[in-house]
């Protein structure tokens, strides 16, 4: 256990990858929680997991297109609805697409800038005044550790990441005297449905590296720590720390959870 959890929490990209992790982590740890995500068939699954465990009673879902304002609009609305206010809201969603800079489509780097980028923006946006109002109110983002470390092929992604990670610094200040805390954390070297292609969401799909890639590149991006990649269950439980009172210090800043692949 974290320590008790927040009553209500919006997660977005609940439906595959570390955003489902996370709904289940939080779903255990007695919070109610809406998980929101474009995918209807990763929603059911998250549902059917959630029943498996015994905490589908406190699991609702609602489908958002975190890229359409309209969509997130009317998806949190819902949500509120669902949880009766608001006290932390956790951006998960997102794509990754890689390529070779120079033959990137400009519609293929907006898409990613406007799921990852300005959809944590849109979010934050239509949740903030729910947790102004909310029980030590906390918004965890998603960056990477693409956004301080090179990660070849995907420049977009690293561009995206980057801009939440100075967005999350922006809104602390903003926000502090009102209460609300914004972190972020970084995942890298973590297997999830973004990484490696598997996920069931079309929102999370994986990176669909260039056939001529050259993968000595990512010699650098292995984890120091003997086992491999990590679940996504390594990072929902940092997740599950800062949105609870464990966690009520920690604001303006990143966590870096990659195994140690950058000292």
């Amino acid at each position: 256990m974290t320590g008790r959890p927040s009553t209500g929490r919006l997660i977005s990209g609940g439906g595959s990858g570390i955003g489902q992790a996370t709904v289940l982590r939080v779903l255990a740890e007695g919070g109610q929680v809406v998980a929101a995500d474009v995918d209807q068939a990763g929603l059911a699954a998250t549902r059917k997991l959630a029943a498996d465990a015994g905490t589908e009673a406190l699991l609702h879902t609602v489908e958002v297109n975190i890229a359409d304002e309209a969509s997130v609009r009317a998806g949190v609305a819902a949500a509120l609805d669902a949880l009766g206010g608001l006290d932390v809201l956790v951006n998960a969603a997102g794509i990754l697409r890689s390529s070779h800079t120079h033959e990137t489509r400009l519609e293929q780097f907006n898409k990613v800038i406007a799921v990852n980028l300005t959809g944590t923006f849109l979010m934050i946006r239509e949740a903030v005044p729910a947790l102004l109002q909310g029980d030590a109110p906390a918004v965890i983002n998603f960056s990477s550790t693409s956004a301080s470390f090179a990660h070849p092929y995907m420049a977009a992604y690293a561009a995206s990441k980057g801009g939440i990670q100075s967005m999350t610094h922006a809104l602390a200040a903003e926000y502090s005297k009102q209460g609300i805390r914004f972190t972020s954390v970084a995942p890298g070297s973590i297997s999830s449905g973004m990484t490696d292609a598997s996920g069931t969401s079309t929102q999370n799909a994986g990176p669909g590296l260039p056939e001529d890639a050259d993968m000595s590149l990512y010699m650098k991006l292995l984890p120091a720590l003997g086992s491999g990649f990590a679940g996504p269950e390594a990072v929902a439980g940092v997740v599950a720390m800062l949105g609870s009172v464990d966690g009520s210090f920690i604001t303006g800043t990143e966590i870096r959870i990659d195994g140690g692949t950058h000292y």
